[in-house]
């Protein structure tokens, strides 16, 4: 090393380097050692600072010369060069180990979620994309329009003629497929249960891509009595997906009363659906479509599954939905004269074609009737916005950190312009870091995203396996991302590290200009978005515990609900009579399964839509609903199953009656159905909370079958109760498929898309909070140790630890404090407008602001402090020793 009286090795040969030009490669090894010199000593050995501070100052004015800039120093990009690069960039991160940390662990967790976030978004718009045939697949839907032209309803079923009649009409639809769902009963053994049993036209696989393991596709679904089975189905049924000519027993209908199972022969195995596919079946067979119904012209206005249809690639669509409606118009032209003189159907329709691949995401006309997996575009906004968020967040910190350590660095800087360094070398090289830094972060982030990815599949509905990360699409959106990620992070830091002033920076004279306004602001953004997480977050929660904890306005603790098709009277008898022989069960009373919907008239002429429902008198009081007027259903009087009806308080307010006891409501398309009002039923939510309280009327009628039954039990005992209603279920019906569940858990269950973006929101604002902090805390600790000796100074003068910690930590929650005045009002307008899509729904309280607030200052206080306070009990000898 150098001493007081002679100037180092390399020191001498810099001087001599303009004057003999020939040696440059010789001197390029000196100007490495300069740098490498003042990294290793600076700080360290002050003597040795100032021998390279000397030669700087000879070396100023010979770098403006002629022959400086005949000769160039050998900054270049070459190989060496960029070697060394690397490893300077190395040596300075790894020299900086808790901002390095910082920033990787920030960037990682940015990069994790906006790589989740592409993850989840295309397999949203991949939807239905494999089959071969797209995109000339298309659904058939319809729209109703009054009699004055606006439109009423859209509809996505359609019934068995559409496909048939409008091939037939039209020359460009070369193709069609019928598809519904039904719950039918399959029996093995002397064990029955219920699965899902999916019909379709038998060329569905000419037409849609599911390719059979085994079996021909072109006649598995001829016979009337085949089935494609799952490969899951085989394995479960069977162990073996070798079963071709095997046989499975399904009851034929779920509609009609007997108990007839029916044979069915595996003609083929399918592959398992793919996960991004509306079209999801275990067990397919034949759609067997009645002569006789196909021979009765009003089932045009029967809608239960859904068509499909695949167009000549040349086709107009435009043309085809006109043909398809002049074929509506004169085919069904008795039928509509028909509707409208019975029902008094006086609406207009038009039928339309929206292509296979919009379903998914389509709020209007969404995949329904054995369709799966409708979902919302606002859901990818939603996440993709988070991401962003923290992403962003994560740049803020490396920006942040970056010009905040600059004036640490700039004696560097002034050392690299001196002996030649160009802006754009500089850049370069800032540029070098800032991706050596963000690649570091993209393989933790790689590995975070392998880590969480079950854990994302259960927040976001999901079934993402870890091969779709390393699809040809996403890999390039990745390297896209990486390379995003690191401009952004780096390119604003690299111009303003390579725009320094050597001759400022080396005297100690140079100071960041503009009041840091720069630095101030991100750090408002940074916090002004969390705020804005922070108030979501508490909004979703509180209108979550609203919606699980709200009033019903009707009992449903302790009752169990058991599904029992076509219960009927006698049956239901004989079951609450063996039932209430245990004492652990209060009550029991029927219902009929899923929800009816019918209309009547009222007032004369008056036609209403309600909610119809088909109980027993037991019914009101096992739920605890009260009659407000009236009186409850008897089962002494037997003109109560044919004569009475009970509605809801709705009802009446439809109908506009102020006496509704004796109203009369006229079922007229059944021949001498007419019901008088008996009682008027308080109302209660029948319904999800995401839905208004509609019309509802309540009926004994006999010939309504009943689809389940409620079990009334004391609290505490369910075990006992359970064992003891399974037992005599199955002893009642032993071919029938027994299942049940918890009012309560049932009714909670309807709100699980808010309990899932409660927790994506709560991690969103976890991670936004996070990463803040930790830059947060990178910025206090630059700040206390740029003011170390300020400190020090005013310890000796008498300052005292707290006045200190308030003095560091002020500035920083300042800006925290006008964060808000930009996420307030963008929060505020943000959840008004997300409480809008519900009819019950919480108020913006003021409160959830002042929480935030609260929160984020508190954070902001407990991150900044810990510094401020270890700078405030810091020795100030050590401080000032040197000065």
């Amino acid at each position: 090393m150098p001493n007081a009286t002679r100037p180092p090795r390399w020191a001498t040969r810099l001087l001599s380097w303009w004057s003999h030009p020939d040696t440059r490669e010789d001197v390029q090894g000196d100007l490495l050692e300069l740098y490498h010199y003042w990294v290793m000593t600076v700080g360290k050995r002050r003597a040795d600072w100032r021998y390279c501070l000397n030669v700087l100052k000879l070396l100023r004015p010979l770098a403006k010369s002629k022959q400086a800039r005949e000769y160039p120093p050998p900054f270049l990009l070459s190989p060496d060069m960029l070697r060394n690069y690397f490893t300077i960039a190395w040596r300075t991160l790894a020299h900086n180990k808790v901002y390095s940390l910082i920033n990787v662990v920030g960037l990682s967790i940015g990069l994790a979620a906006a790589m989740l976030i592409m993850l989840y978004t295309k397999d949203e718009v991949s939807y239905d994309r494999f089959h071969a045939n797209n995109p000339h697949i298309y659904r058939i839907t319809n729209r109703e329009f009054n009699p004055a032209g606006v439109q009423e309803r859209v509809g996505t079923n359609t019934g068995y003629f559409q496909g048939p009649r409008f091939m037939a009409g039209v020359p460009e639809i070369l193709s069609f497929v019928r598809y519904r769902e039904q719950r039918l009963d399959m029996k093995r053994g002397n064990e029955v249960t219920s699965q899902p049993v999916f019909e379709a036209d038998s060329n569905i696989f000419s037409v849609f891509s599911f390719p059979l393991l085994s079996g021909n596709p072109k006649t598995a679904l001829k016979a009337p009595n085949s089935v494609v089975v799952s490969e899951d189905v085989a394995q479960r049924e069977f162990g073996t997906t070798d079963v071709l000519g095997k046989i499975i027993y399904l009851k034929d209908s779920d509609y009609e009363d007997n108990s007839q199972f029916s044979p069915y022969i595996i003609t083929g195995v399918s592959a398992k659906c793919p996960q991004n596919s509306s079209i999801k079946f275990d067990i397919l067979k034949q759609l067997i479509v009645p002569q006789e119904a196909m021979a009765d012209n009003n089932n045009w206005f029967n809608f239960f599954l859904n068509t499909f249809v695949l167009l000549n690639p040349n086709a107009n669509l435009g043309k085809v939905e006109k043909q398809m409606n002049r074929i509506y118009v004169a085919d069904a032209r008795d039928a509509i004269k028909t509707m409208a003189q019975q029902f008094g159907m006086k609406n207009r329709m038009e039928y339309m074609l929206q292509p296979f691949t919009d379903m998914h995401l389509n709020k209007d006309l969404p995949p329904d009737n054995g369709l799966v997996d409708r979902s919302n575009p606002m859901y990818s906004y939603i996440l993709t916005g988070i991401a962003l968020f923290i992403l962003i967040i994560a740049c803020i910190n490396f920006v942040n950190l970056t010009v905040a350590r600059s004036l640490k660095r700039a004696k560097e800087i002034g050392i690299r312009k001196v002996v030649g360094g160009g802006r754009s070398q500089l850049t370069f090289q800032f540029l070098g870091e800032s991706f050596l830094l963000c690649f570091a972060a993209f393989v933790f982030a790689v590995l975070l995203v392998l880590l969480v990815l079950p854990t994302f599949n259960q927040l976001a509905n999901k079934a993402l396996a870890l091969s779709y990360l390393f699809d040809v699409k996403l890999v390039a959106g990745y390297i896209g991302l990486f390379l995003a990620t690191g401009l952004l992070a780096g390119f604003y830091p690299a111009l303003v590290l390579s725009s320094y002033d050597p001759v400022q920076t080396l005297y100690s004279r140079f100071k960041l200009s503009g009041r840091n306004y720069l630095q101030k602001s991100l750090v408002v953004l940074q916090f002004a978005i969390a705020s804005f997480l922070i108030i979501g977050t508490l909004t979703i929660y509180s209108q979550f515990e609203y919606l699980t904890n709200k009033d019903l306005g009707y009992d449903d603790r302790h009752v169990i609900d058991v599904e029992k098709s076509r219960l009927n009277r006698n049956e239901l008898k004989l079951l609450r009579d063996e039932l209430l022989k245990n004492p652990n069960i209060v009550g029991v009373t029927p219902k009929n399964g899923g929800r009816w919907g019918t209309i009547a008239k009222i007032n004369g002429e008056t036609q209403q839509n309600f909610a119809y429902e088909t109980i027993d008198p037991n019914f009101l009081p096992l739920f605890k609903i009260p009659i407000v007027q009236g009186r409850n259903f008897s089962a002494d009087l037997r003109t109560d199953s044919t004569q009475a009806v009970l509605v809801n308080e709705t009802f009446v307010k439809k109908a506009g009656w102020k006496n509704p006891i004796g109203q009369v409501v006229d079922f007229w398309y059944n021949e001498n159905e007419k019901y008088r009002v008996v009682g008027v039923v308080k109302d209660h939510h029948y319904a999800s909370l995401s839905e208004e309280i509609g019309p509802q009327l309540f009926t004994m009628k006999p010939t309504n079958p009943y689809g389940k039954f409620f079990v009334k039990i004391k609290p505490g005992t369910e075990t006992a109760s359970l064992r003891h209603l399974e037992k005599t279920f199955k002893r009642l019906f032993p071919i029938m498929p027994y299942s049940y569940t918890f009012l309560d858990e049932s009714n909670r269950s309807k709100y699980e898309a808010e309990a899932k973006w409660k927790q994506i929101m709560l991690f969103g604002a976890i991670l936004t909070i996070f990463i803040s902090c930790i830059g947060l805390f990178g910025l206090a600790t630059l700040s206390a140790e740029r003011r170390t000796k300020e400190i020090g100074i005013r310890k000796v003068l008498g300052a005292s630890v707290s006045s200190l910690v308030q003095l560091l930590s002020s500035d920083f929650l300042k800006l925290v404090g006008f964060s808000f005045v930009f996420a307030f009002p963008a929060a505020w307008y943000a959840i008004d407008a997300w409480l809008q899509n519900y009819p019950y729904r919480i108020d913006i309280s003021a409160w959830t602001f002042v929480v935030a607030a609260v929160m984020a200052i508190a954070i902001a206080l407990l991150t900044v402090s810990f510094q401020s306070i270890r700078a405030a009990l810091s020795n100030p000898i050590k401080s000032l020793r040197t000065e």
